[in-house]
């Protein structure tokens, strides 16, 4: 499945993340059943697993497009509104092929945000001080590292703050929140609270700014986190806006307010949180999600990633309409 993995290396991958997946759906169910606020869903591309287009994150483009990190194949894509898969960029192999990535065991590209000016951001994780880090790919240009990050570490979420030109980090392992200028540069530990921590596989994972606020997702913990930024740019106290979301990956605020809809990996779900933390289920795997990872809306249009990391069969993007109920 992982492309320029040998077929041992990848048996281990996918066995790795499946076993860890599928421990994130042992938790408490969502608070009810399906319900309406999203409808008319449907498959809008699939993506070849054999060449380990597992798709990780994505941001949107003006005219429909989608922008993709496929974590297995070490890729950066482009999704047509017609669902035609065009490949930007292949980040360089790590030289001991990405066996010491922290957790997984394979180099993966993982959060990816986009500018105005079209320039992309992403992360990559491989376990070596020489590729781990935040990267950028300019239209028409190449990918380069603009920013090293800790190569024990695993950047997971990516978000950028325009009006500062600050990108912010989650990482998954080292359980902390890293900024860096969108310029490059060193990186600075933002925040280290003790709720992005993980407890047994992946702690802060999902990551957004809204309000004045870095929010973040905590995978093992089922959490979703609010910091304010203060007027100083440091962080403030973590607060827990919603607990008992299993497998909580990566989400989108549904309109102005703190309405947000989550991607629940394990449970192939999608989850509408609402501002007091109170969430239902509005997608499943009978609308096609596979191991859901991302979620981003344009308009009423939402899009949601699925890698399929667990059930191994049908990695796509689906899209669905959301409904007045679902608005903030």
């Amino acid at each position: 499945m992982l492309k320029n993995l040998s077929m041992s290396a990848l048996s281990s991958a996918v066995l790795v993340v499946a076993t860890a997946v599928a421990a994130t759906a042992l938790g408490p169910a969502p608070a009810s059943a399906v319900s309406a606020p999203l409808g008319d869903a449907r498959i809008a591309a699939h993506f070849d697993l054999a060449e380990g287009q597992m798709p990780e994150n994505i941001a949107l483009g003006p005219g429909g497009a989608a922008y993709v990190t496929f974590a297995g194949s070490r890729q950066i894509a482009e999704v047509s509104p017609q669902g035609a898969t065009r490949i930007l960029a292949t980040l360089p192999e790590p030289a001991d092929g990405g066996v010491h990535t922290p957790v997984l065991g394979f180099p993966l590209t993982l959060g990816i945000v986009r500018a105005h000016d079209g320039t992309l951001y992403f992360l990559y994780a491989t376990g070596t001080a020489d590729l781990t880090g935040v990267w950028r790919l300019r239209p028409g240009g190449v990918p380069q590292r603009i920013a090293a990050l800790p190569a024990d570490g695993l950047p997971n979420g990516l978000a950028l703050d325009p009006r500062t030109s600050t990108l912010y980090v989650t990482d998954s392992v080292l359980g902390a929140i890293w900024s860096v200028p969108a310029s490059g540069g060193a990186p600075t530990a933002w925040s280290t609270a003790p709720e992005l921590a993980p407890t047994g596989f992946l702690g802060a994972n999902g990551l957004k700014i809204h309000k004045g606020a870095v929010w973040a997702t905590n995978l093992d913990q089922g959490t979703v986190l609010r910091i304010p930024v203060r007027r100083d740019g440091r962080a403030g106290a973590v607060r827990t806006e919603a607990t008992g979301l299993p497998g909580i990956d990566d989400f989108a605020f549904t309109g102005h307010g703190d309405r947000l809809l989550a991607a629940l990996n394990g449970p192939s779900e999608v989850a509408l949180v609402q501002p007091d933390g109170s969430h239902s289920t509005v997608l499943t795997s009978a609308d096609g999600l596979q191991n859901p990872t991302s979620i981003a809306l344009r308009g009423d249009t939402v899009h949601v990633l699925s890698a399929a990391y667990l059930t191994a069969e049908d990695p796509n993007l689906l899209l669905a309409h959301l409904n007045d109920q679902g608005r903030s």
